[in-house]
């Protein structure tokens, strides 16, 4: 009898209820960040960057708080992603979040970024608050979502 290979799992099964419809309060929440190039927007190295912050973290024995992974995309060349750290990294670029981030969860295709958006910025308005710095947390790679069969990403945005 032949052994079936075992199914890798390289993303953990997001679970979007600590995430949906929060207001969480920040202050000097670690990350260790880097730089994704992206054409038009569309990453085009994010695993190996990916790969590069896990074996940091690896390498230092530091674990990522809930497997949180912040994109900003700041142009369409450029996609700044900030890993979540419990602790400072030796050998990376070690930052620090702080203040007020209001989180939403969606699921579907990357196609509906846009309408995700929108809904986001009146969902902030409704609750009196308005973004200051968007990012997006892409829960799992596209393997894992078809794997799981939901593709969630998670709108968090710094607010004032």
């Amino acid at each position: 009898m032949k052994k079936q290979p075992q199914e890798s799992q390289c993303c953990p099964k997001f679970d979007p209820a600590p995430w949906d419809r929060k207001l969480l309060e920040w202050k000097n929440k670690k990350f260790i960040k880097d730089k994704v190039f992206t054409f038009f927007h569309m990453p085009v190295n994010f695993g190996s960057v990916m790969r590069r912050l896990d074996g940091l973290l690896k390498q230092s024995g530091v674990n990522s708080p809930d497997c949180l992974c912040l994109s900003e995309h700041t142009s369409r060349w450029n996609m700044d992603v900030y890993l979540a750290a419990n602790k400072e990294v030796r050998d990376a670029n070690n930052v620090t979040l702080s203040g007020k981030f209001l989180s939403k969860v969606y699921e579907g295709p990357f196609k509906d970024t846009g309408k995700w958006c929108k809904d986001f910025e009146i969902y902030a308005k409704n609750k009196g608050l308005s973004v200051i710095k968007w990012y997006m947390w892409y829960t799992t790679c596209p393997k894992c979502a078809k794997k799981y069969g939901k593709n969630y990403v998670v709108i968090i945005a710094e607010v004032k």
